[in-house]
Parts: structure tokens; sequence; C-alpha cells
């Protein structure tokens, strides 16, 4: 496939919907609001922690979930006291409850449906998806089905079954807030609640900070190691979403993710490069305006607005200094050096089905990566393939999109294994 190039889209693509994907007419619950968090081991699942502790006596902790790191979930669970914890398997299960101080016996839930438990559970009013990667889509799906409040920092979610969760989303009444710093800086310049300004809107505009090699040239691309690529200039988050941030795959599924949330074209969707990390997003309106969300790069901002929505909590997050910072720049993207953003567009124009296809050879590959099993450009390389492999179907269910996700991982690693 050839890469679309960064004018942002060749030709029309399909729209994926009309309008905002879900209500935003969020019954407020009272106080203190009950919190389920998936990915709490994580970083944003940390973060989302810190801004609870930040307010205490809004938010009862009911359930928090991870998957391997059972000695900080162990501690969170003791600060915490929530009544459910979930992890991936049974040995987990059985180490976590021996880190667990002594008279406190939550209920152990595990894997995928002990995942989906938790996120549906009736006593839960509020759950943050911050599961990285498709291991997060049953849980978010779920969740939607179950007409919660949904803050969705799982932006793959949207990149495999965008359809899926807009339709779930409209039967049960589910609300859905973007935790993502992008698409959560749109929904704070369009108005947040009932988002008035939408039908105005001639452009979505994504920052980018470019990640750790803005600047590298081709000879140093080839020499990217793990540690390098691990090494973001701004941002403080986990391998996985690192590396696709060093690709510009990070910003390739916000592309997706921005058209899914928001019911817009492709077309209508840019990206600039954005090396401060100052402006998390632009709206472009049809009189000219440009409408910006500025803050300091730190994930609580996002996570607060989406814990407090419809309100607005008070944060205590370092102050932008417009003055000492002097100056704030915005450059294209280097579509030829980085043709992850190019992929994922062109994903996107392919279908819903081509969107999967992308995400499970990302995932693949980033994994290899990261074990130093495959070279930093054959990230890029090994999506392509798999979307040159890929003739498009429908994807009426998620166990269609599993079945899809699961046979594009077999084959990128098969792939990969000719490669070396």
């Amino acid at each position: 496939m050839t890469p679309i190039s960064a004018a942002n889209a060749a030709g029309p693509c399909p729209c994926p919907g009309q309008g905002y994907i879900s209500s935003l007419s969020a019954r407020d619950p009272g106080r203190p609001r009950r919190l389920a968090l998936l990915g709490a081991t994580g970083s944003i699942g940390v973060s989302t922690l810190k801004v609870a502790a930040e307010h205490p006596g809004e938010y009862d902790v009911v359930a928090l979930a991870g998957a391997t790191n059972v000695k900080l979930l162990a501690k969170q669970a003791a600060a915490f006291r929530p009544a459910v914890l979930a992890v991936i398997d049974d040995a987990r299960a059985a180490a976590l409850a021996e880190l667990l101080p002594a008279g406190y016996r939550p209920d152990i839930l595990t894997g995928p449906a002990g995942y989906a438990a938790l996120a549906s559970a009736p006593e839960v009013d509020l759950v943050v998806s911050a599961i990285v990667g498709a291991a997060g889509l049953g849980p978010t799906l779920a969740a939607v089905a179950a007409g919660k409040i949904v803050a969705l920092a799982n932006k793959e979610s949207l990149v495999l079954a965008g359809d899926l969760i807009r339709a779930a989303a409209a039967a049960s009444g589910a609300v859905i807030l973007p935790v993502d710093s992008e698409h959560n800086a749109l929904f704070q310049a369009l108005g947040g609640v009932g988002l008035p300004d939408l039908p105005l809107v001639e452009k979505l505009v994504l920052t980018a900070s470019g990640g750790p090699f803005r600047c590298a040239d081709r000879a140093c691309l080839e020499t990217v190691t793990p540690a390098m690529a691990l090494a973001h200039p701004n941002w403080s988050m986990g391998p996985k979403i690192s590396v696709d941030s060093a690709t510009l795959m990070n910003k390739g599924l916000e592309v997706i993710e921005a058209c899914r949330l928001y019911g817009l074209p492709v077309s209508q969707v840019d990206v600039v490069v954005h090396p401060q990390s100052i402006v998390h997003s632009l709206a472009q309106l049809h009189d000219g305006s440009l409408l910006a969300h500025l803050g300091p790069p730190d994930m609580r901002v996002a996570i607060a607005y989406c814990l407090g929505y419809p309100r607005r909590l008070s944060l205590a997050v370092p102050r932008v200094d417009l003055v000492k910072l002097a100056a704030l720049t915005f450059e294209a993207p280097r579509d030829d050096d980085f043709p992850c953003l190019g992929l994922a567009r062109q994903a996107l124009c392919g279908g819903a089905s081509h969107t999967v296809v992308l995400n499970a050879a990302n995932e693949v590959a980033v994994d290899l990566f990261l074990t130093e099993r495959l070279a930093f450009l054959d990230i890029p390389a090994a999506i392509a393939a798999a979307l040159d492999a890929h003739a498009g179907q429908p994807l009426p269910d998620v166990a269609t999109v599993a079945d899809l996700d699961a046979r594009v991982r077999r084959e990128t690693a098969d792939w990969a294994a000719r490669r070396r």
C-alpha cells in the first residue's frame, strides 16, 4: 500500500458517523463518584489515582484492574481498599492475595471476563479505561454496553471497533469522554457539554511532539535501539506508547480515534508537529477561527477533566509560563521518514477491518522491536505488508474483530521471522 501524504488524505474516505460518538448528558450520581480503573498500574492508571487522592471525598475507588504488576496493584489496593480487584490469570491472583494487608480480602477476578465484569458492575458509576492495546476493547465495550460514564484512554477500542462502540453507546446511553490529551483538548475547545460548535468545524488539528527522533536523519533511524525510542522528550508513557510516539503511529491511531469520536472524515483531521507539547490540539472553524487548548504536558489535566465531568476540578500541576516559554513552534510531519501516520490514514480509508489489521500488525511489530527481534524501520514495513495482504471484510461483532486481530498477529509474527 502507498502511504497517504501529509496533506492529510488523497481522495474521499468514509465518514464513520455523524456527530459525537455518544450522548454527553452525564447524569451526576452525586459524591462520592464510584470509580473503576482498568489498567491501574500503567502510567494513566497511576495518574488517575493521584487525581482521585487530590480530591478526598469526591471518589470512591470501588475496583482496580491490573495485569501482571501485582506488587504495585497490591500497594494501590492497600491505599484505596476497593472491594474488587482483577488481574490477568489465576497465578497472579494468588500472588496478589498474598501481598494484601491482613484483614483486607477483596474479590479478585481474572482474565478478560473478569475485566468485563468489573467494568460493567452495577456499583460502578465511572470507568477509566486505560488498558494498553487491543486487550482494552472487551472491557471498554462492556462498560459502554452497561451505560457507564467511560473515561476512554484506550484508543485501540475505537481503532478496532469504533462503529460497534458508537452503536452500543446509542443503545445504552453511555457517556464517552476522551482521556487522550489531544482528543480531550478538542473536546474542551469545542465546548464540552453538547459540543455546540461541531457543525462549524472545518478541520481538527492534532498536535504531535515529534518524539525523540523529530530531527533525526535516515542514517540515525537505521540505528535506533529500544532505549533510544523510549526516551521521550516531553511525556512519561509506557513502553508501547513511547515507541508508537517515536514512529508517529501514536498520532496515526489518534487520527482514527478523532474520526470515530467526532464523526468526521479523515479529510477533516490534520496533524502538525509541535515540539513544546503545550498546545494539545486545535479546532479550525468555518470563519477561520482556531480554538486551541494549552496546558502543561501532564496527563492529569485530561484525566481530571474526565473524572469531574461535567464539573471542572482544581489540580496541582505546573502552570504554563508563556513569558518563560517565549515561543511555540509548529512544523509538518516528515512522512517519508515516518510512514506510520500515512499508513493509518490509508487504513481508515480502507474500512473498519483495515484499522484492525493496522493495529494488530503494529502491536506485534512494536513488541518484536522492544525485544530486539525487529529493527525500528521494520515496524512500518510490517504494517504495510499486513495491509497489502488484507482485502477487507465486514466486522459485525466483537468475535469477528478478535478473530481478525489474532490472524493478523500470527501472520505478522511469521513475516518478521522471515525478515530475520
